[in-house]
């Protein structure tokens, strides 16, 4: 079986064979395709105050395994202009889609204005892309009066349409956040309402497949062309409940590490990423942050590559474990693993952000069911001390107003974060459903608020997303849900809406 190391050095020698001149050459004698490449749209993501990074990956047939791609490189151009009908283009240039990379492009566009919208497009073998709309961050510690960002997560293709999609893209957000569940691994059961490959992916052709799969749908389209994204995984990505080598089926962890960097390498492929983010075998550096100005900081974790083993294993029941299990307790077991702890209580001493969001993938206050008896092991309640450590970071740093945002549970929560069960509030969170994934019923969810009385809200029965529109006065929350995600194009309604006050923390309903 290959070895960690072998698998590194395997990955850094396919990145870099991608760039030769000999490549290049064959890409410009290329220069005409018989079909639309651009059918899995364009993207844009990682902002900063003077560029952000513009993605496309060529798909003549997304659904086939190879996309109807062959492996010869295509040159692609992109423009990027400060109007929707690219008439003043402020930059330009060429890339290169080449068969190592799912041919797909990554470019970082640097050189533009701080906070402004753009608009780009690519064109390859004789197609244009869509148009998308971007925009820049604001320059360091400018002050910001607004911030739209909506936030989503958990789309599972076979259990319902995007129509939450087509609600964020009709938002125009500034930023749109997404915390993780983009595609489902798991083999086709006939059940759902929309069909997706039969086979469970295990190895790079395959994640690519079910990525093309899902990112052909024409409303994440959308919502991708709106705003600029930034991403985040959970499991699925990869395999149900993974953390670190380990896999919920077992496999040998070399075995699984092979199935991981297959995974990561093609989660890059399909995300809007920085070539500083580009895998490296099983390995990709995905907590980061981003500053948006004076008014907001935000911190993105990774909550699976660097997490201890799942805990109370002997005595669970395959997701539940005993709230008192001692085990849980233990100070020595990090979901976030040494180093990323130590890098976000930097961000929490540095921060000079007047609202301050932690983008993540779970409910982060104890879910407790069974009447407090029973917890989850598999998000920060197998993680008790990093939870706490968390909470103390932002106490001790005199962090200004926190805001947790989270996905994971298939569900919408709104809650307090207290350093003990009834205190003060410290931070409020706000889980923001899933776009299709199913969730709970709504009768188990009133169960559960009534175990767990930090809880203000739930819904489990409501797919949709979060959105939040933040002023130096108060960040205002609302859910929005879709009428009926098992129809095409369904309507969204505001669900409920939620305002924290500027140094006040705890959240009320609006």
């Amino acid at each position: 079986m290959p070895s960690r190391r072998m698998l590194l050095a395997q990955a850094a020698s396919l990145a870099g064979a991608a760039l030769t001149p000999a490549a290049w050459t064959a890409a410009a004698a290329q220069t005409r395709l018989a079909d639309d490449p651009f059918q899995l749209g364009v993207a844009s993501g990682e902002p900063t105050p003077d560029g952000m990074v513009l993605w496309t990956r060529l798909a003549p047939k997304p659904q086939e395994m190879g996309s109807g791609m062959t492996p010869a490189p295509v040159a692609v151009r992109w423009e990027i202009a400060g109007d929707e009908g690219l008439k003043r283009i402020v930059a330009k240039g060429q890339a290169l889609a080449v068969a190592e990379a799912g041919h797909s492009v990554h470019v970082e566009v640097q050189g533009l204005r701080p906070g402004r919208d753009y608009w780009y497009r690519f064109t390859a073998g004789g197609h244009a892309s869509p148009v998308g709309r971007t925009r820049t961050a604001p320059a360091p510690g400018a002050v910001v009066e607004r911030l739209r960002i909506a936030y989503s997560s958990c789309q599972k293709y076979s259990a319902g349409f995007y129509s939450a999609h087509a609600g964020i893209a009709a938002e125009a957000p500034d930023l749109v956040l997404f915390l993780g569940d983009y595609i489902y691994e798991g083999a086709a059961d006939g059940k759902g309402v929309r069909p997706h490959p039969v086979e469970e992916p295990v190895d790079l052709a395959g994640y690519r497949q079910r990525y093309a799969w899902y990112k052909a749908d024409p409303d994440l389209q959308a919502a991708h062309a709106a705003a600029p994204w930034m991403v985040i995984w959970d499991d699925h990505e990869v395999a149900n409940d993974y953390g670190d080598d380990q896999d919920r089926s077992n496999p040998p962890p070399d075995v699984f590490l092979k199935r991981r960097a297959a995974a990561y390498q093609a989660f890059y492929e399909n995300m809007p990423l920085r070539r500083t983010q580009r895998p490296v075998g099983p390995s990709l550096l995905l907590y980061r942050s981003l500053a948006w100005g004076n008014l907001a900081g935000l911190q993105f974790l990774d909550t699976r590559q660097y997490r201890n083993h799942r805990t109370c294993e002997a005595v669970s029941d395959g997701k539940r474990i005993p709230a008192d299990c001692p085990e849980r307790f233990d100070p020595a077991r990090s979901l976030l693993g040494a180093p990323q702890e130590t890098w976000l209580q930097g961000q929490f001493r540095a921060s000079q952000a007047r609202w301050n969001l932690l983008a993540q993938q779970y409910l982060m206050g104890e879910f407790a069911g069974e009447g407090g008896k029973k917890v989850g092991n598999d998000g920060w309640d197998g993680y008790v001390q990093t939870r706490r450590r968390v909470m103390e970071g932002w106490r001790d740093a005199k962090v200004s107003n926190p805001v947790v945002l989270g996905g994971d549970i298939h569900c919408f929560f709104a809650g307090d974060l207290a350093m003990a069960p009834g205190g003060k509030a410290l931070a409020s969170e706000f889980v923001g459903g899933s776009i299709s994934s199913l969730g709970r019923p709504n009768i188990d969810i009133v169960q559960r608020l009534g175990w767990n009385p930090h809880l203000k809200f739930g819904d489990g029965e409501t797919r949709g997303y979060g959105r939040l529109d933040i002023t130096p006065k108060a960040c205002t929350v609302t859910f929005r849900g879709v009428e009926n995600a098992l129809v095409s194009r369904s309507p969204m309604r505001d669900l409920a809406r939620f305002v924290v006050e500027d140094g006040e923390a705890g959240l009320k309903r609006a």
